[in-house]
């Protein structure tokens, strides 16, 4: 490992030459980390690298195969994880571990709940939530229950449970990937403030432009090991990177000033179709309503024409899942039309949908993606069996050959059809979904946060994805919890604010601050 600092007093985490394999599979190859008390400390690698594993080890929740760890200069090589919680580590983990049909407030105060008269005192669990979120800028209502919350709702009640335990170390499994830029603000205070009392802070990220923001000092893994330790004032995003994946990467789709660098197929960047040009989607009036049975997208109306991305940003909660859900076939839709290449499929059900010419990259992998204990060859023909059926039967030959193909074509990590997609990391898990939706043939494409939680290489790889199929004429309609990803993708760009569209702008034209006041409520509507 090399350094470009190096670290000095008594590190609140030292962990030295951990191993750690999962059947043949080794996800820690003798790596180190060093944390020193008071610090932020970014931990960056691509998916697979290894961080989420070593987190684990440290918050008890694996043993290590080799290795030593030190908290405060103690040896805890092996503790468990109530061992951990005690010594005031708390663990935020990419995935939730909430429990669904309990409130928010319950979630977070579970274990540690406050009685009165013998029993749960569930309106003082409400206030000191209350208190915590107002606090610390991650609003959620106490009262909901953890079932009806969005993707970025769940996550601040993750962030939520844990600075409720009053943990001193803190571990952050991408906490930003579902927050708007604002809340990120509001976190960033939160972890400096935490910082300047003398807690320590562990961050995992695929956003490198947060590491420089944000983190004092950090660490890189790569497949499996630490290569480097850098202090964050004297690297750059491109450097870090770099060290990720082992070359150079494109960070971004934009020039120096500004403009997309692949331009729109079938018309000048940014511009709405014309009157005379057919649109490949065609939505109109589409109201939908929520889980709680309010509504959720209301009067949304909007084209998008072959050769054209159309992105959406927006703080998460404001429709866009229940939109996207809608489009996709997977929520009733109340009021309104739903239109591909000039076919209503208003009312029409996934199938069919998919047979006019409609593919989807779910927000939530886990949820609506995949099946993580089928192997990768089943998974890259969920919705798909039809087409792979011969006398009545399931034809694994070209399940598996259809596998090899698109495995070798989107780079798919260890290329095995025949494992657990549960088995694969993250950024390979969301490859598997990108082309079983992008692999065929389909007019229209709703890709919904496709990048959430991949690595710099993945994204890029995906980005790269997204600007082919433009480039070949398919109309995309993206979300995406990242503004520098919609800005840099898309041709046009629609901010969702409480259901409506209040704003649609040429990308050309936009700036993060601009959405940012939109998507905020801050700025007042535009005209589309």
């Amino acid at each position: 490992m090399t350094a470009s600092s190096v670290p000095t007093g008594n590190p609140a985490i030292r962990m030295t030459g951990i191993e750690k394999a999962f059947g043949s599979v080794r996800a820690n190859r003798g790596a180190s980390l060093e944390v020193q008390q008071g610090e932020i400390h970014a931990l960056v690698g691509e998916n697979g690298a290894g961080k989420s594993t070593l987190m684990k080890i440290l918050g008890g929740l694996q043993p290590p195969d080799a290795g030593t760890m030190e908290v405060n200069g103690k040896d805890v090589t092996g503790w468990s994880t109530s061992d951990a919680i005690r010594a005031g580590i708390g663990v935020v983990h990419q995935h939730f571990m909430l429990v669904p049909t309990l409130t928010v407030a319950e979630n977070i105060v579970l274990g540690m709940e406050p009685v009165k008269g013998g029993r749960f005192d569930y309106r003082k669990a409400v206030d000191e939530v209350k208190t915590l979120s107002h606090n610390t800028g991650l609003e959620v209502s106490p009262d909901r229950k953890v079932a009806d919350l969005s993707v970025g709702e769940a996550q601040r009640v993750e962030i939520l449970k844990t600075l409720f335990r009053g943990a001193k170390i803190l571990v952050l499994d991408e906490p930003t990937a579902v927050l708007s830029p604002p809340e990120v603000r509001d976190l960033w205070t939160v972890l400096r403030g935490l910082r300047d009392a003398g807690g320590t802070i562990i961050l995992i990220t695929h956003r490198l432009d947060e590491v420089i923001d944000i983190s004092d000092t950090i660490t890189v893994m790569r497949a499996g090991q630490t290569v480097t330790r850098l202090k964050t004032t004297e690297t750059t995003p491109s450097e870090i990177a770099k060290a990720m994946v082992g070359r150079d990467v494109a960070l971004t789709s934009r020039d120096e000033a500004g403009i997309l660098t692949t331009p729109a197929h079938g018309g000048a960047i940014g511009q709405p179709p014309r009157d005379d040009e057919a649109s490949a989607i065609n939505v109109t009036n589409l109201c939908v309503l929520g889980s709680r049975k309010t509504i959720e997208v209301d009067g949304v109306s909007f084209s998008i024409r072959a050769g054209e991305i159309l992105g959406i940003a927006g703080v998460e909660g404001n429709g866009q899942t229940e939109l996207i859900e809608a489009l996709a076939g997977l929520r009733r839709i109340e009021s309104g039309s739903v239109r591909i290449d000039g076919k209503d499929v208003t009312f029409r059900n996934v199938g069919e949908r998919r047979t006019a010419g409609l593919s989807h990259i779910p927000e939530d992998r886990h949820r609506r993606g995949l099946i993580l204990d089928y192997s990768v060859a089943d998974n890259l023909v969920l919705g798909l069996q039809a087409d792979f059926v011969d006398k009545g039967l399931l034809d694994t030959d070209r399940i598996n050959a259809n596998a090899e193909a698109q495995i070798k074509a989107f780079d798919i990590r260890p290329p095995v059809a025949g494992m657990p997609a549960r088995n694969l990391s993250g950024g390979n898990q969301q490859k598997v979904v990108v082309a079983r939706e992008m692999g065929g043939a389909f007019t229209v494409l709703l890709a919904s946060q496709p990048t959430r939680g991949v690595d710099v290489g993945a994204i890029e790889f995906i980005h790269s994805r997204l600007r082919e199929a433009r480039a070949a004429g398919k109309a995309i309609l993206l979300v995406s919890a990242e503004l520098n990803e919609v800005l840099a993708l898309a041709d046009r760009v629609a901010v969702m604010y409480r259901g409506k569209f209040v704003a649609v702008v040429p990308a050309s034209e936009a700036s993060e601050e601009s959405l940012g006041e939109y998507m905020t409520g801050t700025r007042k509507e535009s005209a589309a």
